[in-house]
């Protein structure tokens, strides 16, 4: 038997024995069961599945939940799959990058992977919230990925990702095939959440070889939530478009103004009945 395998055997085996330790065996063991190791800070991960909605206030007065978690995970995430990517695809053009990255770690993806895991069992929530018309799975996933990298290290949580998130649950052959019409996803989202949603050319010009670019905004309420360069209007659409649909599920600011756009209408139809 070759050193690194006695070595790799012996490290699973130290890790059992450090579960068996625990008297709290249930999120040890679903932790280690999903990830492979075992957990040194088992608060990271507790905290990593509290949604805002159930936030648990501290001795200090602070109030704690997965959103510090999944802000850092989603960065991670972030730089692990384009490192994959940069990899996987050495001749591939930025332009395929950013989109295949883009399919990987969209909302829809991480929320079917945070189920295919069986984290919807694990999230702490408020019963009066719907959790299935929103992303909480998906973003406790994140946080997840937070809470390893502060746990592990990079390499740990470069590895659960690589392993376990893309090998066994993101088929990339797939996804680098699936069209993503960021710009209707975009238009859906504001029907159904009756919001306004405008796309303007804020410039056009040519790049060094004479080729039309475009720069497209999109403007909610006349505020900028998206911006997107591209060498037809509808390639600068769909990349402006995709930048306004991460920044409503993550920017705090424009998800309380979207909030409060919500709660003038509701006072409107009250006032009107």
């Amino acid at each position: 038997m070759s050193k690194n395998l006695k070595n790799n055997v012996f490290n699973k085996l130290l890790q059992r024995i450090k579960l068996l330790r625990h008297t709290d065996k249930g999120l040890y063991s679903s932790i280690f069961h999903i990830t492979g190791f075992c957990p040194k800070d088992i608060k990271l991960y507790e905290q990593a599945f509290v949604h805002k909605s159930s936030s648990i206030e501290t001795e200090n007065g602070k109030w704690l939940n997965n959103e510090r978690l999944e802000f850092l995970g989603d960065a991670v995430l972030d730089v692990v799959v384009a490192d994959i990517l940069f990899r996987k695809y050495p001749y591939k053009k930025e332009g395929f990058l950013t989109n295949t990255r883009s399919k990987i770690v969209s909302r829809e993806t991480l929320n079917r992977v945070a189920l295919e895991l069986g984290l919807d069992s694990m999230v702490i929530y408020s019963t009066k919230l719907n959790a299935h018309n929103n992303y909480m799975y998906g973003n406790a996933l994140e946080a997840l990925i937070g809470a390893i990298y502060l746990d592990q290290g990079y390499t740990n949580c470069y590895q659960f990702i690589a392993k376990t998130l893309i090998a066994h649950h993101i088929n990339i052959e797939t996804l680098v095939k699936k069209e993503v019409n960021f710009k209707s996803n975009l238009i859906e989202w504001s029907q159904k959440n009756k919001e306004t949603i405008e796309f303007r050319v804020i410039e056009s010009f040519n790049d060094n070889e004479g080729n039309p670019v475009f720069q497209t905004g999109v403007f909610l309420d006349d505020q900028e939530i998206g911006i997107g360069i591209g060498y037809s209007k509808k390639e600068s659409q769909q990349n402006a478009a995709q930048m306004a649909l991460k920044k409503i599920h993550n920017d705090k600011e424009l998800k309380a103004l979207i909030a409060q756009h919500k709660k003038q209408r509701q006072q409107q139809e009250s006032e009107n009945e």
